[in-house]
């Protein structure tokens, strides 16, 4: 009697057993289908589209198509080829990034470039006048102005922004108008100079 009811008695447990795995077995995979669908909604919501935008770089007009969600910094670098542009902490912080739009300074790892269609914009690429350096670079090999040189191109760029605006009427309101471009090197006292030989002599 008593072996009998142990049978029994296993039985119904066993039975609990498979009940149990397989409602877990079910549920996990109607868990997993139900994720896997929202997954593929939510990509498919945020998938950005694209468009052709027409800028005038360094000088010459480009067409690029871009995703709307691509920043002036990745066209840049990755659909132009331009890759004088760094890419520093690609949060606006760092300035290595500075290009001018529109003849202003912007950090452009910030900026859309889907925004700007029909945009003058200017790289370090295009402050050269062919061989000829502009005075801006050559000031920066004069007063040694660099040392690694991964913040050179966007310090050359926002210090000829600097330049354009008005704001070189001493060292003090250069370093203010130059605050954005971070140079890990330390080399500020000679970027400086730099800005303010060239804006003398302009």
């Amino acid at each position: 009697m008593h072996v009998e009811d142990g049978q029994a008695h296993a039985a119904t447990q066993m039975s609990r057993r498979v009940f149990v795995g397989t409602t877990l077995a079910v549920g996990g995979a109607v868990a997993t289908s139900s994720l896997l669908s929202g997954c593929a909604q939510e990509t498919a919501q945020n998938a950005g589209s694209s468009e052709v935008v027409r800028l005038k770089v360094n000088g010459d007009w480009t067409d690029v198509e871009v995703d709307t969600r691509t920043s002036l910094l990745d066209m840049l670098r990755d659909r132009i080829g331009l890759t004088g542009t760094k890419k520093g902490c690609d949060q606006g912080a760092c300035g290595a990034c500075t290009i001018l739009l529109n003849g202003q300074r912007v950090v452009s790892c910030l900026t859309l470039a889907a925004m700007h269609n029909g945009a003058d914009i200017v790289t370090i690429e295009g402050m050269a006048n062919g061989d000829r350096l502009h005075p801006l670079q050559q000031a920066f090999i004069d007063e040694d102005a660099f040392q690694c040189g991964y913040c050179t191109a966007g310090q050359i760029v926002s210090g000829e922004g600097c330049i354009r605006e008005g704001h070189t009427g001493s060292d003090a309101e250069i370093r203010e108008w130059m605050s954005g471009n971070i140079c890990r090197c330390g080399a500020y006292t000679n970027i400086v100079a730099a800005v303010a030989k060239t804006a003398r002599s302009s």
